[in-house]
């Protein structure tokens, strides 16, 4: 799936966690235990297996592993329908 106006997906995120993870050689279980969640959701969020998960969670796990999620202003120049689709379709 195509990142849409710069916005990250989660399976991008849950990868990004896992190599943070990893770089502070943690294991899921003890990231889990770090930030108050199941290893389960652990090891579906970073296998791109988590359909959602709530902002407390996710900024809990984010902590644990040293990153943050930031806020920043909208793209201005933003595409029409018409550029969506066919990015969506693979056609230029």
């Amino acid at each position: 799936m195509p990142n849409i106006l710069g916005v990250m997906k989660l399976d991008e995120i849950g990868k990004q966690i896992a190599a943070a993870r990893k770089l502070s050689e943690l294991g899921q279980r003890q990231l889990a235990e770090r930030a108050g969640v199941s290893r389960a959701t652990v090891d579906a969020l970073e296998n791109g297996r988590a359909a959602e998960i709530g902002y407390s969670k996710l900024s809990r796990i984010l902590a644990a592993v040293g990153l943050e999620l930031r806020l920043g202003p909208a793209e201005q120049d933003r595409p029409t329908l018409d550029e969506l689709l066919k990015e969506d379709s693979g056609h230029d």
